[in-house]
C-alpha cells in the first residue's frame, strides 16, 4: 500500500507547529460541541490534516472529510437492517473488508484504507447495539466537519514554503490479489469478533490497529507495520500521561490546550528529523488526543493506555501472523488472478 512520505523540512519548516495547532484546535472544539465520543472528535482531524505534504490540497482534505461523512452512513444503515440476521450481517462485513482490502492490493490506493478503517468501526460497535453505533457515526459527521474548519486555519496560520501540491503516487500489486483480499477479510472478521469480547466502545481505536496491521501485500511489511503500531501506540500512550499529570498542577482548558500542542509540536518534529518512520509518529499524536480526550470524560488514562498497549500487542501480532501462514500456504503473490 502506498505510504505517504515524510514531510519536508525545507519546503515545510513549520510542519511541527502545524501539527500541534491541529491537535490543540480539534481538541477545543470538544467543549463547544460537547459530543458522546469526544475520542474521535480529537482524533481524526489530525489524521486527515496531518496526512497532508506541501500546500493545502483542499480537494483532498474535502474528498477525506466528505468520506467520513458518507460511509459512516452507509454502513450504519446497512448494520441497522442486518444484525437480524447474523449471517447475513458477517457477510456484509466480510464484503467490505474484502473491497477495501482488493482495492489496496490491486492499486495501492489509500482510498482502500478508509473503507477498511470505517467498515471495522461501525461493524464492531454495531455488535453493541444499534445505539453505539449510531453515535460513532454522529462522531465521525462532527469530526469531518471540524477538520474542514480546522484545516483551512492552520495551514493560514503555519504555512508551507512551497506552493505546489504534493501527489500521491500508488503502485499497483501484483498476483491474485482477489485471494490476497479473502485472506485478510477472513482474519479481520475473527478480530473483529475478538475484539467485540475485549474492547470497549471507548477504546474503538484498537480497531483501527488491527486493520492497518493487514494492508500491506508482504509478509514483511505486515510484521513491520505491526511493531510500528505497537510502538506508536507506547509512544503516544507515554506523552498522554506526561500531559495528564502536567495538567494536575492547572487545571484550566487554555494550559491543556498548550500541552497538547507542545505534544503534537514534538511530534511532529520528530516526523521531521526522527529515526522512525514518519507515520509512527502520526499515529502516535493520534493516540495521545484519543486518551487524553478518553481520559478527561470517562475512561481512566492508565488502565485505558495499558488496554491499548496489550491489545495492540495481542491483536496486531496474531493477525499479522495468520496472515503471514495464510500468504505463504497460498503463494498468491506469485498467481495471476483466475
Amino acid at each position: 500500500m502506498y505510504v505517504t512520505p515524510r514531510p519536508d523540512a525545507v519546503e515545510d519548516p513549520l510542519y511541527g507547529i502545524r501539527l500541534g495547532l491541529t491537535g490543540a484546535l480539534a481538541y477545543a472544539a470538544i467543549p463547544i460541541i460537547d459530543p458522546l465520543l469526544p475520542p474521535i472528535i480529537a482524533a481524526l482531524p489530525v489524521g486527515l490534516i496531518a496526512a497532508q505534504r506541501r500546500t493545502l490540497d483542499l480537494g483532498k482534505l474535502i474528498g477525506g472529510a466528505l468520506a467520513m461523512m458518507i460511509l459512516p452512513w452507509i454502513m450504519t444503515w446497512l448494520v441497522v437492517q442486518m444484525r437480524p440476521m447474523p449471517l447475513v450481517y458477517v457477510l456484509v462485513m466480510w464484503w467490505f473488508y474484502f473491497i477495501g482490502f482488493r482495492m489496496i492490493l490491486v492499486s495501492g490506493a489509500q482510498a482502500g484504507m478508509l473503507i477498511v478503517i470505517v467498515a471495522v468501526l461501525i461493524s464492531v460497535m454495531g455488535m453493541h447495539g444499534t445505539a453505539i453505533v449510531e453515535t460513532l457515526r454522529n462522531g465521525f459527521m462532527q469530526a469531518a466537519l471540524v477538520t474542514l474548519v480546522v484545516g483551512p486555519i492552520v495551514y493560514l496560520l503555519a504555512p508551507p514554503r512551497t506552493r505546489e501540491r504534493h501527489v500521491d503516487s500508488p503502485t499497483p500489486g501484483h498476483g491474485n490479489a482477489t485471494l490476497g483480499a479473502a485472506i485478510r477479510a477472513t482474519v479481520l472478521i475473527g478480530l473483529s469478533f475478538w475484539l467485540y469480547a475485549v474492547m470497549q466502545p471507548s477504546d474503538m481505536m484498537m480497531a483501527v490497529v488491527a486493520a492497518m496491521v493487514l494492508v500491506f501485500p508482504s509478509r514483511k511489511q505486515v510484521f513491520s507495520e505491526a511493531m510500528q503500531r505497537i510502538r506508536a501506540t507506547v509512544y503516544g500512550g507515554a506523552v498522554a500521561m506526561l500531559i495528564l499529570m502536567l495538567f494536575l498542577f492547572s487545571q484550566h482548558l487554555l494550559v491543556l490546550l498548550g500541552l497538547i500542542f507542545l505534544g503534537g509540536l514534538w511530534f511532529g518534529q520528530k516526523m521531521l528529523f526522527g529515526p522512525r518512520q514518519s507515520m509512527v509518529y502520526q499515529y502516535g499524536f493520534s493516540v495521545t488526543l484519543a486518551l487524553v480526550a478518553g481520559a478527561l470524560s470517562t475512561q481512566d488514562a492508565a488502565y485505558a493506555t495499558m488496554t491499548r498497549i496489550v491489545l495492540t500487542l495481542a491483536g496486531a501480532l496474531t493477525a499479522a501472523l495468520s496472515v503471514a501462514l495464510l500468504d505463504q500456504m497460498t503463494g498468491w503473490r506469485s498467481r495471476a488472478a483466475g
